[in-house]
C-alpha cells in the first residue's frame, strides 16, 4: 500500500506544479474521501480503526463504472465496545483539569469490517483527511496525530506498513504477533498488550504442566496465527511436547476447514491448541458442532478464549472445559453508564446532525438495537488496553505541548506525528485503577494474563472462570500460578484428561522410540538384568554398581547375594558329616591297631609307618573342613597348603610301605643285605624328605603370591562367589603335580610288587588304593574347572574325602577284617605261608 500513497502524492505533486504554471489553483484528492463512522473535531485528533462489523460484501467489479461502496454486516459487539471505550477515554481526558487542561482531543473512528481491503482504505483516510481539496500545495501533515487499532495482527501490519513511512504512531490493543516487535520494520508501532512470544511459550508450559505430551495444533492462516504457532512449536519441542498434527486455515477457505475437521476426527490427541482469531475459531466451532466432535480439551489464546460471540446453545459441548490465556478485565469506572446513555446522546447523535454522514448513519442502524444493553461491560478485557492507549497518547501530547498545571498547554506548538512516536517511548504513568503504563524496548506492554476455564454457572450460563495467572515480569518459578482443583474439564470431569502417544513407562522400564514416529511415541522395554530405572518415563536404564544387582522389578539396586560353601547349608552339613565320619573311622582303625600292636599282622606290616599313615589320613579328613565356611585370608592360605602337605605325608608313608615290601622280598634272596640300607631310620628319613619338598613348595607359594579371598563377580551376574583365589597358579599346580608324581611312583612300585609270594602281600592293596587315588584326582581336574561357584569347593572336598577314604579302606580294611573277624589268621605261622590260607 506504500505504492498507493506514493502514487497519490505523485498526482498531488502534479496538481501543485500545474498551479505554479497557472493551470490549476488547488491540490485535489482523486476519488471520494472515506467517511469515518464516528468523529469529533478537536485541537488534536486521534484516529481509530476497529472491525465493528465482521463481514463485508464486495460490489461487482465491471471495470467500466465506479464501484459502489462496500457493504458491511454482522455487528461485532466487542469491537463496537472498543470504539466506545476510545470515545469514553477521550471525553474523560477532555474533562480533566490536569491532563491537557486547555486542549480538546477529537477523534475519527473507522469501521474496517474485518477486511484487509477496508483497513487500507481506513489508513488512507486517516492520513489524508476528508477534505476534497486543499488550498496551496499539500503540506504532508497527517489528519490524525496517532491511531488506535487494529484488533487483528494482519490488519495492524497493513495499517502500520501504510502509515510507517509518515511516522504516524499506531497503538494496538490486541495485535499480539511477535513480528510486530521488529523495530526496523515497524518503528512507529506500539501496543498495550504483550507479544505472542510470551503467550506461545506460556502455552507450551501449560501443556507440559498437565503432562500432555501428544497434542494437535490449529492456527489461523495469518500473520497472527502463523507467527504465534511457530513460537509455540519451538517452545513445545523444548518442553518435550510432541505435536501430532499442525493445520491452518483462513476464514475464507471452507475447503481447508473441512480438511482440518477430518484430521481432528482421525487423530488420537485429546488436546488441541487453537492459535486462532475469534472469526476462525467461530468457523471451526460451527463445523465441530455439525460433526458432533466433542470431549476434546481445547487450549486457547487471548483472541477467542473469552469471546462472547462463541457462546451458542451448542458451543459448550465442544468448548466446555477449555483452558486459555486472557487479558485481564478492564474495570473502567463509569463506562457501563456511558455506553447506554451518554454515548448515544453525544457521539452517535453527531452522525445524524452532520449531513455528510447520512449514508453512514443509515448503514449502521443496527447499532441502535444494542442501545440499552450493557450486560457485557463487566466482562470486557481489551477495553482496558484501549483506555491505556488513549491515555498514553494524551500523556505524550501533554509532554510535547509543554502543559503546566496553572498555565495550561502551549497551543502554538505544532504537533507532528513523529514527535508523538518519540514521546510515547518515554511515557510512564499510572491510570486510575492502579495499572502502570509504559512501553518496553519493542514497544509492547509487560505480559500479564489470566488463565480462564470455560465452566457452566449455577444458572446454566457459560462463564469464563479465572483459575490462575501468568506474569512474565516475575522471577522464574513464580510466573505461573494455577489452581488445578478449580478447573472443570471437558464433560464435567474433575480429573485431568490424558493425552499421550504412549502410556508412561513405569520404573523398571525405559523408553525405546518407535521407528518413524515422534519422540513421544515409544515402547516401554524392561531394563536388562543388573540395570534399573527408578523414575517414570526413563530414557535409559542405569547399571547397578559392581556389588549390586537389580531387584525383580528392576527399580532398585540391591546387594548381590554372597555365595560360599557354609556349614549351615545342606551340602555343607553332608560334607562335614562324611569328613567327621572318615575321621572317626580313622581313629577307630588307629585304636584297633594300637590295641593289637604286638600281633604278628600289625608288626609284619611296618607298624610305625602304619600309625604315621593313619595320622596323615586323620589330617587329610580334617583339612577338608578348612574348605568350608566364609573364606578369609588365613583360611585361604591354610586350606591348600594343609591339603598339599598332609597328602604328601600320606603318600610318602604309602610309598615307604611299598618300598619296604619290595626290599623285604629282595632280602630273602641268598647273599642279599638290602634291608640294612632301608631300615626304620631310612624309612623315616624318606617320609621326611618327601614331605619337606612339599613344605618348601608351599612356603615359596605363600611367600611369593599366596592365596587370598576373592569376590568372583564374573561367573554369576546376580550373585558374588566368595572364593579363594590361587594367587600363584604355578604354586597351586606345583603342589598338585608333586602329589601326582608321588602317587604315580607309588602306583608303579606297588604294581611291580603285587605278585610277590606271600599270604599277605600288602602291595596289591596299595596298588588298588593308588588306582582309586589317581582315578579320583584325574576326574577331579575337569570337574573342578567346570563346576560353578561353591560347587568348585564341594568337588575339591569330595576328592579329598574320596581319596582319603580309598586309602583307608584299601590298605587297612583287610587287616581290620583279620584282626576282628579272623583272629586265627593273625599268626606268624600263617604270615610265613606255613599254613594253607585263602587268598585275600
Amino acid at each position: 500500500m506504500s505504492l498507493v500513497v506514493v502514487v497519490g502524492c505523485f498526482f498531488l505533486g502534479l496538481f501543485g506544479a500545474f498551479r505554479a504554471e497557472g493551470k490549476s489553483p488547488f491540490c485535489e484528492i482523486l476519488g471520494s474521501p472515506e467517511l469515518p463512522l464516528l468523529s469529533k473535531e478537536g485541537d488534536v485528533t486521534i484516529g481509530g480503526a476497529f472491525s465493528i462489523h465482521s463481514k463485508i460484501t464486495q460490489p461487482p467489479l465491471s471495470f467500466t463504472d465506479t464501484p459502489t461502496r462496500l457493504t458491511c454486516s454482522s455487528l461485532n459487539l466487542r469491537e463496537f465496545r472498543f470504539a466506545q471505550t476510545m470515545i469514553f477515554a477521550i471525553e474523560e481526558i477532555n474533562r480533566s483539569d490536569f491532563l491537557l487542561p486547555n486542549v480538546s482531543i477529537g477523534y475519527r473512528i473507522y469501521d474496517n469490517c474485518g477486511s484487509t481491503l477496508s483497513s487500507i482504505r481506513a489508513a488512507m483516510a486517516l492520513m489524508n483527511g476528508e477534505e476534497w481539496t486543499e488550498e496551496e500545495t499539500c503540506s504532508g501533515q497527517s489528519a490524525v496525530h496517532a491511531i488506535i487499532g487494529e484488533s487483528e495482527s494482519s490488519s495492524t501490519i497493513v495499517l502500520s506498513r501504510t502509515t510507517g513511512p509518515f511516522k504516524i504512531p499506531v497503538i494496538s490493543h490486541s495485535a499480539t504477533c511477535e513480528c510486530l516487535s521488529n523495530r526496523q520494520e515497524f518503528p512507529s508501532f506500539f501496543r498495550t498488550i504483550a507479544s505472542d512470544l510470551y503467550q506461545s511459550r506460556a502455552l507450551a508450559q501449560l501443556v507440559k504442566h498437565f503432562g500432555w505430551s501428544w497434542v494437535g495444533a490449529i492456527n489461523s492462516d495469518s500473520d497472527y496465527g502463523n507467527s504465534g504457532m511457530a513460537i509455540f512449536l519451538a517452545a513445545a519441542q523444548e518442553e518435550g511436547v510432541c505435536v501430532e498434527y499442525t493445520e491452518k486455515f483462513h476464514r475464507t477457505e471452507p475447503e481447508k476447514l473441512k480438511k482440518v475437521i477430518e484430521v481432528i476426527r482421525r487423530s488420537t490427541a485429546r488436546v488441541i491448541v487453537g492459535f486462532l482469531a475469534h472469526v476462525e475459531m467461530n468457523n471451526l466451532l460451527e463445523q465441530m458442532s455439525l460433526h458432533n466432535i466433542t470431549g476434546l480439551q481445547f487450549i486457547g489464546v487471548e483472541a477467542w478464549i473469552t469471546a462472547d460471540s462463541l457462546i451458542t446453545p451448542t458451543s459448550f459441548s465442544v468448548l466446555g472445559g477449555s483452558l486459555g490465556f486472557a487479558v485481564q478485565k478492564a474495570n473502567i469506572s463509569g463506562f457501563a453508564d456511558f455506553v447506554i446513555k451518554e454515548f448515544w446522546e453525544t457521539a452517535f447523535q453527531s452522525i445524524k446532525t452532520n449531513r455528510s454522514y447520512v449514508t453512514s448513519y443509515e448503514e449502521n442502524l443496527d447499532l441502535i438495537e444494542i442501545k440499552d444493553y450493557n450486560d457485557d461491560v463487566a466482562e470486557l478485557r481489551y477495553s482496558g488496553n484501549i483506555y491505556k492507549a488513549v491515555y498514553a497518547v494524551a500523556h505524550s501530547l501533554h509532554s510535547i505541548m509543554k502543559c503546566k498545571d496553572n498555565e495550561g498547554c502551549d497551543k502554538t506548538v505544532r504537533v507532528s506525528p513523529w514527535q508523538v512516536v518519540e514521546s510515547l517511548k518515554q511515557v510512564n504513568f499510572t491510570i486510575k485503577n492502579g495499572d502502570q503504563v509504559w512501553f518496553e524496548g519493542a514497544g509492547a506492554a509487560v505480559a500479564r494474563y489470566e488463565v480462564v476455564n470455560w465452566q457452566l454457572g449455577s444458572d446454566g450460563s457459560v462463564q469464563f472462570k479465572p483459575v490462575g495467572h501468568y506474569d512474565a515480569s516475575l522471577p522464574p518459578g513464580q510466573k505461573f500460578v494455577l489452581r488445578t482443583e478449580a478447573i472443570i474439564w471437558p464433560g464435567g470431569n474433575t480429573e485431568v484428561p490424558v493425552s499421550v502417544c504412549s502410556e508412561r513407562c513405569l520404573p523398571g522400564t525405559h523408553k525405546v522410540l518407535q521407528k518413524g514416529k515422534p519422540i513421544c511415541c515409544y515402547d516401554c522395554v524392561p531394563c536388562a538384568d543388573g540395570e534399573i530405572s527408578n523414575t517414570t518415563d526413563s530414557n535409559d536404564c542405569t547399571k547397578c554398581p559392581e556389588e549390586y544387582w537389580s531387584n525383580q522389578n528392576r527399580d532398585t539396586c540391591i546387594l548381590k547375594t554372597v555365595e560360599f560353601l557354609s556349614f549351615t547349608e545342606v551340602m555343607g552339613k553332608v560334607l562335614v558329616f562324611f569328613a567327621l565320619f572318615g575321621e572317626l573311622l580313622t581313629l577307630l582303625v588307629a585304636l584297633l591297631f594300637w590295641i593289637n600292636k604286638d600281633t604278628p599282622l600289625v608288626r609284619a606290616n611296618n607298624s610305625e609307618l602304619s600309625f604315621l599313615l593313619l595320622f596323615s589320613l586323620t589330617l587329610c579328613f580334617l583339612c577338608s573342613l578348612t574348605f568350608i565356611g566364609r573364606p578369609s585370608e588365613w583360611s585361604c592360605m591354610l586350606r591348600h597348603t594343609a591339603f598339599g602337605i598332609t597328602f604328601v605325608l600320606c603318600i610318602s608313608c604309602v610309598l615307604g610301605k611299598t618300598i619296604v615290601v619290595l626290599m623285604a622280598f629282595r632280602a630273602t634272596l641268598p647273599g642279599s643285605n638290602v634291608m640294612k640300607w632301608f631300615g626304620p631310620a631310612q624309612q623315616r628319613l624318606s617320609v621326611l624328605a618327601f614331605t619337606l619338598i612339599q613344605v618348601v613348595i608351599c612356603i615359596l607359594w605363600l611367600t611369593i603370591n599366596p592365596p587370598f579371598p576373592f569376590k568372583n563377580m564374573k561367573h554369576y551376574k546376580e550373585k558374588i562367589i566368595l572364593e579363594c583365589a590361587l594367587g600363584s597358579p604355578i604354586g597351586f599346580w606345583a603342589v598338585f603335580v608333586y602329589i601326582g608324581l608321588l602317587a604315580i611312583l607309588c602306583f608303579i612300585l606297588a604294581f611291580l610288587a603285587r605278585k610277590l609270594p606271600d599270604n599277605f602281600n600288602e602291595a596289591k592293596f596299595i596298588t588298588f588304593s593308588m588306582l582309586i587315588f589317581c582315578a579320583v584326582w584325574i576326574t577331579f581336574i575337569p570337574a573342578y574347572v567346570s563346576s560353578p561357584g561353591k560347587f568348585t569347593v564341594a568337588v575339591e572336598i569330595f576328592a579329598i574325602l574320596a581319596s582319603s577314604a580309598g586309602l583307608l579302606f584299601c590298605i587297612f580294611a583287610p587287616k581290620c577284617f583279620i584282626i576282628v573277624l579272623k583272629p586265627e589268621l593273625n599268626t606268624k605261622k600263617h604270615l610265613m605261608g606255613k599254613a594253607q590260607s585263602k587268598s585275600l
